[in-house]
């Protein structure tokens, strides 16, 4: 059975956009790979935030996560097994500065800042030691972290071809169609789990929320009787509601205004979020499972990156 893996940091609040684009491709491959998420929580020192901020955030992922029915596989928070770190280390001395720098989600995460973390710089190599430690044949990503999985193929071509033969050189998969959720306020970029509120809808947005937001949704002042059709470019808002209702298994069929549009992308998604909702609830009251689930998955973790760990120390002379 192929491997695969996948991380979400915990940088904000999951979003409709990553249970379309991201969580619904990941459970549907539980049927035919070994299956590994984890909760990237180094990653999310990168940037500033109080500790009590973070855990929450991770709180709240893992237990989604579990709601999300993503049980299935090999659920772990990365700063649990030690090997992420180590790894990293060793990556960073394959990995030139040259190439790190030129890492566009570092630009643009630096850029108007007098200072940054210089976490923030070497997380790709992080990054890499997540994907290469467990011999992942495939890595889902979105065009975000492309150049970054990118990297982690050339690291470890270069650390095989330099100290011998011991990472596998994992294969890009696009997820399917859905994977690129707008923000309702903002259509041409993005929902993002870390952005501004009002575009974004939370997993755990209350039925009331999810209405008021996409009513609040930016259109066009198109009224023709063609108004409501999918053009990307003209029409991105109207695009991106049309999308996100098939999406979540509603239908445009008959519907010539906005309003009626609008209406029927919020049934939709209420109807989509109500059984993962009613799921965290449950999961929620009984934290002490979620944590033994997850413990169970750093055990296995550690058991899978041992010997890859191993491989790469003994080949580098330690």
């Amino acid at each position: 059975m192929s491997r695969r893996l996948s991380l979400l940091t915990p940088s904000g609040r999951l979003t409709l956009g990553n249970l379309l684009g991201a969580l619904r491709p990941m459970r549907a491959a539980q049927a035919e790979a070994d299956c590994f998420y984890g909760i990237s929580d180094l990653h999310a020192l990168t940037m500033p935030r109080s500790p009590d901020t973070l855990r929450a955030a991770i709180a709240e992922q893992a237990t989604l996560l579990l709601a999300a029915r993503l049980d299935g596989s090999t659920l772990f928070r990365q700063s649990h097994v030690p090997a992420h770190a180590e790894l990293a280390f060793l990556l960073e001395c394959v990995a030139t500065t040259g190439e790190l720098g030129r890492m566009i989600q570092f630009k643009e995460k630096s850029r108007r800042r007098e200072s940054v973390r210089s976490s923030l710089f070497t997380y790709p190599v992080l990054m890499a030691a997540d994907i290469l430690l467990y011999s992942a044949e495939q890595v889902p990503v979105g065009d975000d972290q492309r150049q970054h999985v990118e990297l982690a193929r050339d690291l470890a071509l270069r650390f095989n071809t330099t100290y011998g033969p011991v990472f596998t050189v994992p294969e890009i998969t696009v997820p399917p169609a859905g994977a690129r959720v707008m923000d309702l306020a903002e259509p041409t970029r993005k929902m993002s789990k870390s952005g501004p509120g009002a575009g974004s809808i939370a997993l755990l947005d209350p039925p009331d929320v999810v209405r008021r937001k996409v009513a609040r949704a930016v259109t066009d002042s198109d009224t023709g009787l063609d108004a409501v059709r999918t053009d990307r470019a003209t029409k991105p808002g109207v695009t991106n509601l049309l999308e996100i209702l098939a999406a979540c298994g509603g239908s445009a069929e008959g519907i010539t205004t906005y309003g009626a549009l609008k209406a029927a992308v919020a049934d939709a998604v209420v109807a989509e979020l109500a059984p993962l909702q009613e799921r965290y609830r449950e999961l929620a009251a009984d934290p002490a499972h979620v944590d033994e689930v997850y413990r169970r998955g750093a055990e296995r973790c550690r058991e899978v990156t041992a010997p890859v760990l191993a491989a790469a120390r003994d080949a580098m002379g330690l």
